[in-house]
């Protein structure tokens, strides 16, 4: 039996991150650079240099890209090389916090300001951040009525807590982010144009995980940076091949948990295709069938094509799927067939709808 540690490639070699301690950021634990963002990728490159343009002036950023993307990440590593970097960074998730509490936790409230309010009152996260820089995330998820209030906000540079009556001058720099297509929402009514315009001084296009073209370095930069949180450890040729493979519609945010995971569940500090997540490997798995030759599928039994044929088409429809982050329409719309077609094919190969949601698709 082949000894587990034969035919192991060396492990990943790539520049350690440079880091800030206390920062938190989905690399590590640690706030990565601008640069370190960036890698190689054309499209973050730019971003990159825009962001050290502005980055000491008061031009609201607006920074779109997809679930997982890193954009927190990204607003962390601006506040770090502009003056206000030794001033608080106030990251608000505009998605995470109860519609009845967001009002009260961004302009804070006097003591007694209302039923089950702390007797001393709130500082809100807008006051917090004065001086520093302000990171509201998931803006499209904030309430219509509050839109409202924040726009006179950032216009006035003034918060009135509830319960006051007296206003409190800030010093307010605003980093916005967003999956969501704002001008979208802005068409349905949903999102104020007016606040639209005044958070986007500059836009920032953060590509998803797939679409950049330092993929391979973006995923050995974060196996290096939790490898060097868990210890020393490789990685099987045969796994970083199929990490390379996949279409990551998590993005960032799925890359790390999959490999805090992986590092989690290996033996021998080695991780091996079997620790990593059953929708990963059988992408590989699918990508090595449709790879077969022709020649070789010649040679096989119609009973052979046959099987050959439907692994294939299992694997292109997983494939598919996976690209399209779980939207049944856009997969359907790629291979060309309706909805229905395409459920009745993923019934066919026993693709369960359920199973799609509990790895994070819909």
């Amino acid at each position: 039996m082949m000894n587990a540690t034969e035919n192991m490639p060396d492990p990943i070699a790539v520049e350690p991150p440079r880091v800030y301690a206390g920062c938190e950021s989905m690399l590590g634990g640690s706030c990565l650079t601008l640069e370190d963002l960036a890698g190689e990728d054309p499209r973050m490159l730019r971003n990159v240099r825009c962001a050290y343009r502005i980055a000491d002036t008061d031009i609201p950023v607006l920074i779109q890209g997809p679930t997982g993307s890193g954009k927190e990440a990204f607003a962390r590593a601006m506040h770090l090389v502009s003056r206000r970097a030794a001033r608080p960074f106030v990251a608000v998730n505009c998605a995470a916090i109860p519609e009845t509490l967001i009002e009260s936790e961004l302009f804070g409230y006097r003591p007694g300001a209302f039923t089950g309010a702390r007797r001393e009152g709130l500082r809100g996260r807008i006051a917090q951040s004065s001086g520093g820089t302000l990171f509201l995330d998931e803006i499209g998820d904030m309430p219509l009525a509050l839109q409202s209030r924040l726009l006179r906000v950032l216009e006035e540079h003034q918060i009135v807590p509830l319960g006051s009556d007296s206003a409190c001058a800030v010093e307010l720099h605003v980093l916005a982010a967003s999956h969501r297509d704002l001008r979208e929402m802005i068409a349905r009514g949903t999102f104020r144009e007016d606040l639209y315009y005044r958070l986007n001084g500059l836009t920032l296009e953060l590509p998803a995980l797939a679409e950049r073209a330092d993929k391979e370095r973006v995923i050995q930069l974060t196996l290096a940076a939790e490898t060097r949180l868990h210890g020393a450890t490789r990685t099987e040729r045969e796994a970083l091949e199929c990490l390379l493979d996949y279409s990551w519609p998590g993005n960032v945010r799925e890359l790390r948990n999959v490999i805090r995971t992986a590092l989690a569940i290996c033996d021998g500090g080695v991780i091996r295709l079997g620790d990593l997540p059953g929708q990963i490997s059988a992408a590989r798995r699918g990508a090595a069938v449709v790879s077969v030759v022709p020649g070789a599928v010649g040679r096989l039994s119609p009973q052979g094509r046959k099987e050959l044929l439907l692994t294939a088409e299992r694997a292109m429809l997983l494939r598919v799927i996976d690209v399209n982050g779980g939207n049944m329409s856009r997969a359907a719309a790629d291979l060309g067939v309706s909805r229905n077609t395409l459920y009745r094919k993923m019934k066919r190969h026993g693709i369960a709808l359920q199973t799609c949601r509990a790895a994070g698709l819909r």
